[in-house]
């Protein structure tokens, strides 16, 4: 009897299948048959229980075993269905071997570059036939250190450059994957004829298929080897695949911002809202800055970049004769959307994020940022910084051109802490003189923003960079970050912060970025380096106030460490010295 998930009170989870398997020591003939009874389907253990005495037993053949793929015990194929495998052929995905260090979510690039950086398939969280399209991973094409690592498995080439179709090997999820790489936690079924592309991806997507491969295999994650011995009544998905797609496949779109292919726009997309703040502080959707997909080619300029702000720094008050965030916002949505703009649509736009909110100021004080924390990933690009009060300094940054310097080549962190926070403070110190109330605390918290934020700059521990997998002559020399090491490592000095008037364990940000922004050890060990580059792992020690560990490097893969700028120009200076 297969039992499946959840067939114990008292065990929890999904992860244990259970079945209930009965044996006799004597050798089968030719008539000997199995009893059969599934109740997996059923969802607790009092509903399995009764099926065990309800249900309907199958009696199959015990050679029958013999005809299914790798000689499964599974009730398969009754009607000899020829094979998926027949039509197309199978390849597991490229295996990076240390995620943390070669992926990225696309939008944590100002651009996807593609002498370092390829789009990678991946398994996807919603379930479109346009999906799973939300990653890229330092490739170099193919000459870099992915591919010279120990850990890393590349695999599946020869699927790249042909159209076929991405299964997930856990939800059994299907996308297409456009002859793209793609990830070693789904399979691509390249079809060995073009014309039955779009019956393949119907019948991937179907409970049929998801149900077959189930029955060969119950593991959480299948094996490459069960999804494409699955039967395949090719006529039947000829059909389906006709009436569904009359004029054969769409072009490929997206409205879903977190997806390559979305065009960039606010009208028409998934969040206009959050398109509208990403577009206001300056960033561009890869199709907008040059890269081009498989029927889907790059774009021109769509009018609203006029909007953008230039040095990606928008306060939410008056600041250096720039309007407030909400009147800058409220402008680019209607240039937007053009005559259908209205404050009816302004409040359906909140309503779609699933706020309260009444108004646009209130909603990018209140929601915005850990909305946006959510949408993309906990990778936020936009961040909402502040000093602790609602009615003090906040400011929408973006984070790219926070790594870098404006347009007069200051270094954007110099210019939002002493231009933009400088003119706040200013004020400030203005009504403290015409005794407005509020005012000595708004220009006290706004000091204690403007000292952290120097602090940031100087970089110190625990406010230094720290890259695992850069050598210590390597590391960043204060806010000096690359933006190709992703936000989760560069975000660290900013959440560091322990405002007085803030949000714990938020750092300066409106809203934590979430929890899957940690620092401790990633899976997996370092590959070996030379030790001289490594020569200390500096850990901070809260208590003490001081630096402790000083342990050689043991192979594993720590982030939570930190090196003063002493040790870090020591080693550059031995570097030059070679």
């Amino acid at each position: 009897s297969l039992i499946g998930k959840n067939g114990f009170e008292t065990i929890g989870g999904e992860i244990v299948d259970v079945a209930l398997i009965s044996l006799s020591k004597r050798h089968p003939t030719n008539e000997h048959g199995a009893l059969f009874l599934d109740v997996s389907s059923e969802p607790s253990p009092p509903e399995k229980a009764s099926a065990l005495q309800t249900g309907e037993i199958a009696v199959p053949l015990q050679k029958s075993f013999l005809a299914n793929p790798g000689f499964t015990i599974a009730l398969q194929n009754k009607n000899k269905t020829a094979l998926l495998s027949q039509f197309v052929e199978c390849y597991e995905g490229l295996s990076r071997g240390d995620v943390d260090r070669f992926d990225r979510q696309f939008w944590e690039l100002p651009e996807i570059d593609l002498t370092k950086w390829q789009p990678l398939v991946n398994s996807s969280t919603c379930d479109g036939v346009q999906s799973g399209m939300d990653l890229v991973f330092l490739w170099e094409d193919g000459k870099g250190a992915l591919a010279m690592s120990d850990g890393a498995r590349v695999q599946g080439d020869p699927a790249w450059n042909r159209r076929g179709v991405f299964v997930a090997r856990t939800h059994l999820r299907a996308c297409l994957s456009y002859g793209r790489i793609y990830a070693q936690n789904g399979v691509a079924l390249v079809p060995r004829e073009k014309n039955i592309l779009l019956p393949l991806l119907e019948f991937c997507r179907s409970e049929d298929y998801r149900n077959s491969v189930q029955a060969l295999n119950q593991k959480l994650i299948k094996p490459t080897g069960v999804m494409a011995k699955v039967p395949f009544d090719l006529a039947h998905w000829q059909k389906v695949a006709a009436e569904k797609y009359p004029h054969g496949l769409p072009k490929p779109f997206s409205s879903d911002p977190t997806q390559w292919l979305f065009n960039g726009h606010p009208a028409g997309a998934d969040q206009p809202l959050h398109v509208a703040v990403a577009r206001l502080l300056g960033y561009q959707w890869p199709r907008q800055t040059g890269s081009s997909f498989p029927d889907c080619p790059s774009l021109g300029p769509d009018g609203l970049e006029k909007h953008a702000d230039k040095d990606g720094v928008v306060c939410f008050s008056q600041a250096r004769d720039e309007a407030p965030a909400a009147d800058r916002l409220r402008a680019l949505l209607a240039d937007a959307h053009g005559a259908e703009w209205s404050h009816a649509m302004e409040r359906k736009l909140i309503t779609a994020t699933g706020s309260k909110a009444d108004s646009l100021e209130d909603w990018l004080l209140n929601d915005f940022f850990a909305q946006h924390c959510d949408l993309f990933h906990n990778r936020p690009f936009i961040w909402h910084l502040w000093d602790g009060r609602k009615d003090g300094f906040n400011v929408l940054v973006n984070y790219h051109k926070l790594a870098g310097p404006d347009g007069v080549g200051v270094r954007t962190l110099e210019t939002l802490a002493y231009a933009y926070l400088g003119d706040w403070i200013g004020r400030q110190r203005d009504a403290v003189k015409h005794d407005e109330a509020g005012a000595d605390d708004r220009l006290t918290i706004a000091l204690e923003l403007q000292g952290e934020l120097k602090r940031i700059s100087a970089g110190e521990p625990p406010y230094d960079l720290f890259i695992r997998w850069k050598a210590l002559h390597e590391q960043p020399m204060g806010w000096e970050p690359d933006i190709n090491d992703g936000v989760r490592l560069n975000i660290r000095p900013f959440l560091s912060v322990d405002l007085s008037r803030g949000k714990k364990g938020c750092g300066l940000f409106r809203a934590k970025p979430g929890s899957s922004l940690k620092w401790d050890k990633d899976r997996g060990k370092e590959p070996k380096r030379p030790k001289e580059d490594f020569p200390w792992f500096w850990k901070w020690d809260e208590q003490a106030v001081d630096f402790a560990g000083n342990s050689e490097f043991d192979g594993n893969r720590w982030n939570d460490c930190h090196y003063t700028t002493v040790l870090k120009k020591a080693a550059r200076e031995r570097k030059a010295q070679k």
